[in-house]
């Protein structure tokens, strides 16, 4: 099989999100009054290791990141669409009891499988890594996991998807299924008043599109009105190469404690997004 190369943008997403699992196991795993249960939970999660683009050599991913964090979380939930990434996932873990990985649609599995497993008054909190690779998840995950208030949530909100497939500044051109798909992330069609406003022009009125920093905070504040999350810290933007924003890295928590961490380390990577 073909393991995804990954640019350096990918690496410091990586790195980010090990440093806070390490930090969050940590402040849970010393919880005694009472216990708590924690699980890590990646819904795209892959073969477990991808291709670094900059050295041509393999590094850890997600999976594989959390599964060596220390103190450990209690379980591990995988999810990739993709069989033969499952299998070799699978392969890499062995038959650990504590790793529980699906092939199918996340957004049917995290709502039916996992989030019904981390229920608040279980006394159960999950640490969710959401990183499609595209418009490829659902606003009812998003929704459905602030609703729990005991998962928090590391999103991957695919800006460059959006703008070469759907923001574009002749809207009308959007094909049916690309604007099914940003509906789909977004929750519904209000993303039309975002990312495009009318102004008086010299020829009656033209149509402006938003910036990406726009759209990205608005997104920002349907995670906090809608979808409930207490807490949504500004996103971190992953650049490539050439400085042109890949996609925002979002965090959303119900706790101040959390976005207190996410912001340190946020502000420790913000500018180590491109190489």
């Amino acid at each position: 099989m073909r393991f995804d190369e990954v640019g350096y943008w990918s690496e410091v997403k990586l790195a980010i999100i090990r440093e806070y699992a390490a930090a969050y196991s940590c402040i849970l795993s010393r919880q005694k009054q009472p216990s708590l249960h924690h699980v890590y939970v990646d819904a795209f999660s892959g073969p477990g290791v991808h291709i670094s683009r900059s050295t041509g050599d393999f590094i850890a991913g997600s999976p594989l990141n959390a599964l060596l964090v220390e103190p450990p979380f209690k379980e591990f939930f995988f999810i990739d669409l993709d069989g033969d990434k499952v299998q070799h996932l699978r392969e890499i873990v062995g038959d650990r009891t504590d790793v529980h990985i699906y092939q199918g649609d996340c957004n049917r599995l995290l709502i039916s499988e996992v989030f019904t497993r981390v229920k608040w008054k279980d006394y159960r909190r999950a640490l969710c890594l959401l990183d499609p690779y595209g418009l490829h998840l659902n606003w009812e995950v998003l929704e459905t996991a602030g609703k729990t208030r005991s998962i928090e949530v590391f999103l991957n909100f695919p800006v460059a998807d959006m703008n070469r497939n759907v923001l574009w500044r002749n809207p009308e051109g959007v094909s049916e299924d690309d604007i099914a798909r940003m509906n789909a992330y977004w929750g519904d069609n209000s993303w039309r008043d975002i990312a495009y406003t009318r102004r008086p022009g010299l020829f009656g009125e033209d149509e402006v599109k938003a910036t990406n920093k726009q759209v990205a905070e608005a997104f920002r504040r349907r995670l906090t009105d809608i979808a409930g999350f207490a807490y949504v810290p500004e996103p971190i933007p992953m650049k490539n190469s050439r400085g042109a924003i890949v996609y925002y890295l979002f965090f959303a928590s119900h706790k101040p404690v959390a976005e207190h961490i996410v912001k340190q380390i946020f502000d420790k990577y913000r500018h180590r997004g491109t190489r």
